[in-house]
């Protein structure tokens, strides 16, 4: 394996998520954030991490550890092999992100954005190589769910493309390529049903735990739509829904105001310790 380093932008839920994967498989991280208490806390959170993903067998037990080194600027993606942006899901910060790192890196670096809803050939207008730009969508907890949603924006090169899937085989992860598009598919049938599943706790249909136990024992869902929210984080959900709404004018996109409640009172999910369940250790 190579020893250039991944860099990962971002050191919210996902950044942590996706750095704790890479370095589990003995990959070494520059972790960026410009905010100083963000990357106080990642150390402890990327442990608890690879705790859990060791506990759940999801990692191999004789791979030493990749180092992950903190940062505070986007200078850090200087000499990447490749690099991951998850910041938050706003379309205005990422390009502005991605077009600072664009201008950091050699061409024929593949940039990453991990989004779970902003197209990627509209992101790919803020950066100076648009074919090395590509999208992926890791599931929370990144190194507990094997499949990722991988997107090929238009402009994006088949070495870009290439990279991509080679790292995420490497990290013992399923690449599955999509077309780009608002909400590539998970997002896009995900999202609504949760917001629909928001709207019937909102309307007294049912309580919270009991459309999850009637999703998981009817309908055969994993973790249940609105503990799936909680995991998500209702911030990150109602952003990704705007999203979707703006760009394909579906009502069910739009956030019922349970949701909008719950996100603007900071009642995020896990990463708040409250959400539509209550959790004792929040991930912030």
């Amino acid at each position: 394996m190579t020893t250039e380093p991944i860099t990962v932008l971002g050191a919210g839920v996902m950044g942590v998520g996706i750095t704790a994967l890479l370095a589990g498989h003995g990959l070494p991280v520059r972790l960026v954030d410009t905010a100083p208490e963000q990357l106080t806390r990642a150390p402890g959170r990327i442990r608890q991490e690879l705790r859990t993903a060791h506990l759940m067998g999801a990692l191999p037990p004789d791979r030493e550890q990749g180092e992950v080194s903190p940062h505070s600027g986007v200078s850090a993606a200087r000499g990447a092999r490749l690099v991951i942006e998850a910041i938050t899901e706003d379309t205005g910060l990422k390009k502005a992100v991605l077009s600072e790192v664009s201008a950091q890196v050699s061409p024929g670096t593949p940039i990453v954005s991990n989004t779970s809803s902003i197209p990627i050939d509209e992101l790919a207008e803020a950066v100076r190589h648009p074919g090395d730009l590509i999208g992926t969508h890791f599931m929370n907890p990144p190194a507990l769910i094997t499949t990722v949603e991988v997107v090929r924006g238009a402009r994006t090169r088949e070495a870009t493309l290439d990279a991509v899937r080679g790292l995420l085989r490497e990290v013992g992860r399923r690449p599955v390529v999509v077309r780009d598009a608002p909400g590539f598919v998970t997002s896009r049938l995900l999202h609504p049903m949760i917001n629909q599943a928001a709207r019937l706790v909102q309307e007294g249909t049912a309580s919270a735990e009991d459309v999850d136990a009637l999703m998981l024992g009817c309908l055969g869902h994993r973790t249940g739509p609105l503990r799936t929210a909680d995991l998500i984080g209702i911030d990150n959900l109602v952003d990704s829904l705007w999203v979707l709404l703006k760009r394909t004018g579906d009502e069910a996109c739009r956030p019922c105001d349970l949701l909008l409640r719950k996100a603007a009172d900071g009642h995020h999910g896990r990463k708040t310790g409250q959400g539509f369940y209550t959790y004792e250790e929040s991930a912030t």
